[in-house]
């Protein structure tokens, strides 16, 4: 049977693409492609494999203060610093970072506007 086996990838229009690709290898330490893409392996150790597409309504206030109709979740091994990388590379911090039963998540506006959410897996 076809099935989808998570996200490949998500693509955004930007003001300035090679000051954007800058802004992530610089100040959050992405390593950028011969094409100038952010790419990552699967993940080995003790992270599992996961992306998600996750569907909200219109309305929803959660992409706020963003006005970008696209909101970017990244996992990572640790919330609090990347939060700090980011406020460093002049990102507007969006909120408190959150400690759940679900993982650590935290949220930064980046330059082009767009709310990324980043979070961490609980520990099991």
């Amino acid at each position: 049977m076809t099935k989808l086996l998570g996200l490949g990838g998500i693509f955004l229009r930007c003001k300035d693409v090679t000051g954007y690709r800058a802004w992530w290898a610089e100040h959050m330490g992405a390593d950028l492609t011969d094409w100038g893409t952010l790419e990552w392996e699967h993940d080995q150790g003790n992270l599992p494999s996961r992306t998600m597409l996750s569907p909200f309504a219109d309305d929803s206030t959660y992409f706020e203060p963003s006005d970008a109709r696209v909101m970017i979740n990244l996992r990572t091994d640790d919330v609090r610093g990347m939060i700090e990388r980011a406020r460093k590379g002049g990102a507007t911090i969006a909120g408190d970072i959150e400690d759940t039963e679900y993982g650590i998540f935290g949220w930064f506006i980046d330059p082009e506007g767009y709310k990324i959410e980043l979070w961490q897996e609980p520990k099991s």
